[in-house]
Formats: C-alpha cells, structure tokens, sequence
C-alpha cells in the first residue's frame, strides 16, 4: 500500500472516530457502533434494567448514542431533582423529536418548545381544570357517575370480565362509546397498546425513525400511528365544529366554549390561541388522562387481588367512612390515610410513564459537572426516582406504607416523580388522583375482588412501553 493510500485511510479513520466520539466534559457513556450507534447494545424493548446497570458504571448522568444522536440519560432521584426542580426554566424546553413533531406538530403542552406560546397554553389550561374540574363538586360527580356504570356492569355479570371489557362498556351510551373508540386510537396512534397487546418494541421503533431519516418512508408500525392520528384529528375537528356552531358568547360550558372566546378576544393581537392550538391542546388532554386514568385503574385492581390483606384494609377504611353514604367525595380522603398511601403506591410502583417527554436545557449549562449544550436531548428516567433505593422504604415491592408515617398518616415523599416535577409537570395529577380514588373506592364498597385462576398467580410484570400496562388479565369478583 502507498503511502498517499495509507494517510488517507488514517485521515478517513481519524474522522469517523471524531464524529463518533462525545464533546469535552460531555457526560461519559459506552462507546457506540457507528450509524447505530448503542441500539445494538441497549435493549430499548425495555432499557430500563440497561439504564440501571449504564448508571452504576457511568454514573446517574451518562450518555448514549441513538443512531447518530447523542442524547443524555438522568438516573435516580438526586440528578432528577437537580434538573426538574433546581434548574426549572432552565430546563424545561423540548429537544428536536422527529416523531412527535410529526404527531403533534410542536403546538398544545406537552410537545410544545418553551417559550411565550407554551406558557399561554398552560396558564390558561390550568385555570381552566381548575375552573371545570379541580377540586369542584361538578367534577366528583361525574367521576362518580363513572364508577356507578362501572359498579353496574359487574353487577350485571356473573363470570370474571376483563377491565378493559368492561371499561368499555360501563356508559352503554353511543357518545361513550364513540369517546372510547377514539381512546383506543389515541393509544395506536403512539402504538402503546394494539387489542389489548402492548406493542413492546415500538420505543425501539420510535427512536429508530428519529435516528435514520432513510426510513420514515417506509411501512413499519409508525405509519399506522400517522393514520391513526389523523382520524383522532377529524374526530377533535367535529367536536370544536359542533362547538362553534351551538355555544352562546358569555355563557361558556365547558373547556372549549371558554378557549373559543378567548380565540374570538385575541384574534387581532396575533397571540397564541388558535384553532390549531386548540385541536392539539385537546389531543394533549384526551391523551394524557385517558392512557393514564386506564393503566392506573388496571394496576390497582391487579393489585387487589395480588394483595387480599392491602385490599381488606382499604375495605375496612372505606367502610368506616362512607357506611351509610351513597357517594364517596374527594374531600373524605383527609380520613383515608390507607387508602390514600395505596393510590400513590400505584403509581410509584407501577411507574406508569417511566420516562415521559425528553427535555433539553435552554443554554448551555454546567450540571453537575458536566457541560451541555442546549437543544441536546435529555431523557428523564422519571422510574428510577419512583424505584430509588435510598428514597424508598420498600422500593421494590408493593407496599402503601411507603406513603405512611410511623403514626399511619399520608406522607408524600420527595421522590414521588409519577407526574413529573417543575415548569413542565403534568397538569393532571391531582384529576388523577381523585379519579382513581373514588372510582376503586366506589369498586371496593360494592366488590370484593379475586384472582380467578386458582392454578396460576398474577403477574405483577410491568409490559414497558411509553405508558407502562399490566398484561392483560381477568377480574374475579362477588357482591360485598
């Protein structure tokens, strides 16, 4: 080999390693395969166990490559709060994200870039839930109208049911039924759940279409997803089109008359409120409650069965307060230590959204020893703060007395990232928490729930996805 040949092979290597490798005082990593950079050695049908061993060797602030993109991972409860919490602002932006730019088309909450935009849309969404919904009587009673359907359905039936089954059919009204038909495609428009099957490799396929554009041409499960969205899209269109058409200026009645008065108030001020901020904005809410309301339901039955004697004394706290009373109200829950622990211990336990929506810092920052870049994408592993053994008394099991004091009252620890934390929070958790409350309360008051297959046990697998589910069971049952 000459010796022009020989420098150039060391020039092209010396490039293809300097492309490869991470910028000064960049978090460390595991070296990656080029053009695929670690998909070969990560797992990402469930990279949460990868994570845990990457944050043991690399520490809770690592680093991997995701096809060409290096993106930045945040392990355990210190580093999480360090960037939720202390950086806030700071930290609150979005980075570039091909599929959900695609999906979501950078307009609502929960994928919108920080900015004057995205702090209109959720002021105005906050005082909104808490106008319509947060903590008023209106809102219980729909929740409780919910649970009474639900109540009635088992009622109904006689041989084990599965949730979702049943979920499906406790408003028995066409409107119902439409509304959970477009659930349904909201969650396949994501691919998290396919009749009842959770598609496991789809984060795997999500971060392959944001890496190699090559192939967002072609015919794998994201495209469904595009289709799907689509159809939820003209589905939100008809709802604000009926709106429209019926709502009396000054006499708002729900979300959406008082988001179209106050479209018709700025229209001339070229704000933010717009039909298309509207419709995504809807998506935003529609998607967030539904797959999260629906997993944590699904666990917390799961677990009563798991648990006969946490069931038993949920029971007994139930019944202590609400005997004699048909309706169970939010507020009683101040007498519901137990009860209460176990609502959260849902939702620590199962993690239902292990990683929510990247973020990316505003500047480049210093954290935590570390030089980054703004717009480098920073995944949060919002499960290994819920799961972090030095915050936890029992963190790898179920247990409600990791929400109770020594005296048995309500304790919220510090680590309890379900919901995230700081600017970019989600706007639901307490709808979250009443809904789940009194919906399993109201369960409880009327069922005593069992595992129905005496030869097997329940599996307590979490079946990772962007919204963990249990895998698919039945519901033993029988009248209190």
């Amino acid at each position: 080999m000459t010796p022009l040949w020989t420098a150039l092979i060391f020039v092209l290597l010396a490039l293809f390693l300097w492309r490869w490798s991470r910028p000064k005082n960049f978090p460390p990593g595991p070296w990656a395969v080029p053009v695929f950079g670690n998909f070969l050695q990560v797992d990402f049908s469930n990279p949460l166990p990868e994570f845990k061993k990457l944050a043991k060797k690399y520490g809770n602030v690592f680093s991997i490559y995701m096809g060409n993109n290096l993106v930045v991972v945040l392990h355990g409860y210190h580093a999480l709060k360090e960037a939720l919490v202390n950086y806030g602002p700071l930290f609150a932006d979005r980075p570039v994200d091909p599929m959900l730019d695609r999906l979501l088309e950078n307009r609502g909450i929960v994928g919108a870039r920080y900015g004057q935009s995205w702090k209109e849309q959720r002021r105005f969404s906050l005082t909104l839930l808490k106008n319509f919904g947060l903590g008023k009587t209106s809102m219980e009673k729909q929740i409780f109208e919910e649970a009474k359907h639900m109540v009635k359905y088992f009622k109904e039936n006689e041989d084990p049911v599965t949730l979702a089954n049943q979920m499906k059919n406790a408003g028995g009204s066409s409107t119902v039924n439409e509304a959970l038909n477009i659930v349904t495609l909201t969650e396949a428009a994501f691919c998290w759940q396919s009749e009842n099957f959770v598609i496991p490799n789809y984060p795997f396929l999500l971060q392959i279409y944001n890496a190699i554009p090559l192939i967002r041409g072609l015919p794998l499960p994201f495209q469904k997803a595009f289709k799907n969205m689509d159809i939820v899209k003209g589905f939100l269109h008809d709802i604000i089109g009926e709106h429209k058409r019926t709502f009396t200026p000054g006499e708002p009645r729900d979300f959406i008359d008082n988001y179209l008065e106050e479209i018709a108030k700025r229209q001339n001020d070229g704000s933010s409120f717009t039909d298309e901020n509207l419709h995504s904005l809807m998506f935003d809410l529609l998607e967030a409650g539904s797959n999260t309301q629906a997993s944590a339901t699904l666990w917390s039955l799961l677990v009563l069965m798991t648990y006969p004697d946490i069931q038993e004394k949920c029971y007994s706290e139930i019944h202590s307060v609400f005997d004699g009373k048909e309706e169970i109200s939010y507020t009683d829950r101040a007498d519901m230590p137990y009860t209460t622990a176990f609502i959260h211990e849902v939702q620590r336990f199962a993690a239902i959204a292990p990683f929510g929506v990247s973020h990316c810092f505003t500047k480049e920052v210093s954290f935590l020893g570390y030089t980054i870049s703004p717009n480098t994408r920073v995944m949060i592993d919002l499960s290994s703060a819920l799961w972090d053994e030095s915050q936890w008394k029992f963190p790898n099991e179920f247990n409600p007395a990791n929400f109770l004091n020594n005296n048995g009252e309500f304790v919220k620890p510090d680590a309890f990232f379900a919901f995230s934390a700081g600017p970019r929070m989600c706007l639901g958790e307490n709808l979250a928490h009443m809904e789940t409350f009194i919906i399993i309360s109201t369960l409880l008051k009327h069922f005593e729930f069992f595992w129905p297959d005496k030869s097997t046990v329940p599996d307590l697998k979490r079946v990772f996805a962007i919204v963990h589910f249990p895998i698919p069971y039945k519901v033993g049952y029988k009248s209190r």
